[in-house]
């Protein structure tokens, strides 16, 4: 088990942030639908520039580890108020099958702020730009 331990926290951090990173490039590609979906929802439209820095940068700050207790911070800030406006808020108003996959939705979000509040308490572990500029020349 021991032997596994050095690779946890960077694989984590890979799994955590391909979404981000995957997310902000696909409202970069559909940006048009992407911002009449925010304003249908209620989010500004003008806000979108903000959310695909934030998806871009704090996804690529958490793979590589730079800066990774501030980046998984606002990530888990931006999981969750996501979350409750784009999946647990609309819940409310439906029944059955559609209200079951919202709040599904909606507890991913919740988990994945469970996962990034873990990098915020624990740092970004091995492999990372943050651990490589702490060590000590040799």
């Amino acid at each position: 088990m021991t032997n596994i331990l050095p690779y946890a926290a960077p694989l984590g951090r890979v799994l955590l942030s391909l979404m981000f990173i995957t997310s902000g490039l696909q409202k970069i590609t559909g940006y048009a639908g992407t911002q009449g979906y925010m304003e249908m929802m209620g989010v500004p439209g003008g806000l979108l520039p903000i959310v695909i820095l934030v998806e871009l940068v704090g996804g690529i700050a958490l793979l590589i580890g730079w800066q990774a207790r501030i980046a998984a911070f606002l990530l888990a800030g931006f999981s969750l108020v996501s979350g409750i406006i784009f999946h647990l808020v609309p819940s409310f108003g439906m029944e059955g099958m559609d209200a079951q996959m919202q709040m599904i939705s909606f507890m991913k979000n919740v988990t994945i702020t469970g996962g990034m509040l873990m990098v915020v308490a624990f740092g970004a572990g091995a492999l990372s730009v943050e651990r490589r500029a702490a060590a000590p020349a040799e």
